[in-house]
C-alpha cells in the first residue's frame, strides 16, 4: 500500500508540458526577454532600440501616405485630361440625336434658344419610326416644348407643314423660320412661337427621312 503512494506521488511530481515551456523561456538568453527592470543599464539600450524602431516606422508611413496621394492625385490629373466620346457604335440612335442636334442648330440657333432645339431634336427621334399621322407626329413634338398648348390647337397650325411635308418640300419651314430671324424668341407672341417651333419640327423629321437610307 505505501508503495503504491509512493509510486502515485512520483507520477504526479512529473512536470507538465506547460511547465516545461515555461522553464524553456525563463532559461532563454536576457536579450530575448522584454527588461522587467527599467532601471537596469541594459534596460535603457533595449528601450531606446524600440523607439528609434517605431520612429523609422512612422516616417516610413509618412513617406508612404505622400507618395499615395501624389499618385492619386496624379490619377485625377490623367482622368480629368480625358474625353469621354459616345461610341455611336453601341448606340445608333444616340448618333442620330446628336447629329439631329447639330444640324437644328446650325440652321436656327441665331433666332431659336439652343435647348428648345435640342428638345425637339430629341422628341423627333424618338417618334420617328412611329405610325403616326404626320400632323400628330408634328404636335406631339411640339407639345414637349410648349405644353400649354392644346392639341387640336396645334393640328391646326400644324397644316401647311403637314402638306409640305406629304409633299417632300422642306422650304416651308425655313422661310417660316427666316421670318423670325430679326425678332427675339422672348419678343415673339404664343402664336408665332407655336408656328416656328412646328417648322422646326417638320424640318427635323424632313432631315430624319433624308437620312433614313442611311441609319
Amino acid at each position: 500500500m505505501v508503495n503504491k503512494i509512493n509510486g502515485s506521488d512520483t507520477f504526479s511530481s512529473l512536470p507538465s508540458q506547460v511547465d516545461l515551456e515555461l522553464l524553456e523561456a525563463l532559461l532563454e538568453p536576457e536579450d530575448a526577454n522584454y527588461p522587467w527592470n527599467p532601471g537596469d543599464d541594459e534596460s535603457e539600450a533595449y528601450f531606446q532600440e524600440l523607439e528609434h524602431q517605431f520612429g523609422i516606422q512612422d516616417l516610413l508611413d509618412e513617406e508612404l501616405m505622400r507618395r499615395s496621394q501624389d499618385f492619386y492625385g496624379h490619377l485625377d490629373t490623367l482622368w480629368s485630361g480625358i474625353t469621354l466620346t459616345p461610341d455611336f457604335n453601341d448606340n445608333p440612335q444616340q448618333a442620330v440625336v446628336l447629329n439631329l442636334q447639330e444640324t437644328l442648330r446650325t440652321n436656327f440657333s441665331a433666332c431659336v434658344p439652343q435647348a428648345l432645339l435640342n428638345t425637339i431634336a430629341s422628341k423627333a427621334a424618338e417618334i420617328f419610326a412611329a405610325r403616326q399621322l404626320i400632323s400628330e407626329q408634328l404636335v406631339e413634338c411640339v407639345q414637349t416644348v410648349l405644353p400649354t398648348w392644346g392639341t387640336e390647337d396645334l393640328l391646326v397650325l400644324a397644316r401647311p407643314f403637314t402638306y409640305a411635308m406629304r409633299s417632300s418640300e422642306s422650304q416651308n419651314a425655313v422661310s417660316t423660320l427666316n421670318n423670325l430671324q430679326n425678332s427675339e424668341w422672348t419678343a415673339l407672341s404664343e402664336v408665332e412661337k407655336a408656328k416656328a417651333s412646328l417648322a422646326i419640327a417638320s424640318y427635323a423629321f424632313t432631315q430624319l427621312n433624308q437620312s433614313q437610307p442611311e441609319l
